[in-house]
């Protein structure tokens, strides 16, 4: 577990719930470290169920409340088995953070398969849909903050990923039409944007670059063109997330929050 620029807990979250989608690795284990040591009780999902149970065990083994799940956010039944299991375990759901997500390899664009394409989009776009189907009915009674982890390249596409661009752009405008959609009851839909992080799904990316040496130079650039001079690192993530889940932003809905050291400027 990643727990570089730790910040002293301060109980923000006490008495809420929250559910991490992509909990077992990079932004959402980080995500769900940091909830739950600000008092959330949490609920570790991913798609590698063992994976998300040994996250949500490292968190029991600090004294915190946290259990494991296995979903696939691309479907609607283990997506319902998430709020089921959810509600279960806790009584209740506040806050759902819609993160698991996957990349595209960089490559043209008319070289992406259909089922390649299909797969960004259920995983990136059609989980935010079974997110609103699924959890709000769950959330409706009490309120609650869905998130959304977007992209950077939603907003400042680059080439060669031009389906993994689009699939996040749709997350964004989706997530800001759910929030004035779901503002009357009293659910804030936000997002978040990182530019790009040391995690597996930058790995999964740079995949098309067989070489090391390769990778490193793409990874050198990627750093070089943020004006902060480095990549994101997933506790800015989780510290952003942390925010805009808590009551401090309670006046905040259909923000798209970019945490990328201003690459989007």
């Amino acid at each position: 577990m990643n727990d570089s620029n730790p910040v002293a807990a301060s109980g923000r979250l006490a008495g809420k719930v929250a559910v991490v989608t992509g909990g077992a690795s990079g932004f959402g284990e980080a995500i769900a470290a940091r909830f739950a040591r600000e008092g959330a009780r949490v609920v570790v999902a991913d798609l590698h169920g063992a994976n998300a149970e040994a996250v949500a065990a490292r968190l029991r083994a600090e004294g915190l409340a946290a259990r494991a799940c296995q979903v696939d956010v691309a479907n609607g039944d283990t997506m319902q088995r998430l709020v089921e299991f959810t509600v279960d375990a806790f009584d209740q759901l506040d806050v759902f953070v819609n993160n698991a997500g996957i990349a595209q390899r960089y490559v043209p664009c008319d070289t992406v398969s259909e089922q390649e394409y299909d797969h960004l989009f259920d995983v990136n776009m059609k989980s935010l849909y079974w997110c609103a189907v699924k959890a709000v009915p769950a959330m409706r009674a009490r309120g609650g903050v869905i998130l959304c982890t977007a992209s950077t390249s939603a907003i400042r596409p680059r080439p060669d990923i031009a389906w993994y661009c689009a699939s996040k752009g749709a997350a964004i405008v989706a997530a800001k039409a759910l929030a004035l959609e779901l503002a009357p009851q009293r659910i804030r839909v936000c997002c978040l944007s990182p530019v790009a992080a040391n995690t597996p799904l930058l790995a999964s990316a740079l995949s098309a670059y067989g070489d090391e040496g390769e990778q490193a130079r793409v990874r050198a650039a990627f750093a070089a063109n943020i004006p902060l001079g480095r990549l994101c690192d997933v506790q800015d993530m989780a510290n952003a997330a942390l925010f805009l889940a808590s009551d401090e932003a309670s006046f905040l809905t259909g923000v798209c929050l970019e945490v990328d050291g201003g690459r989007c400027i």
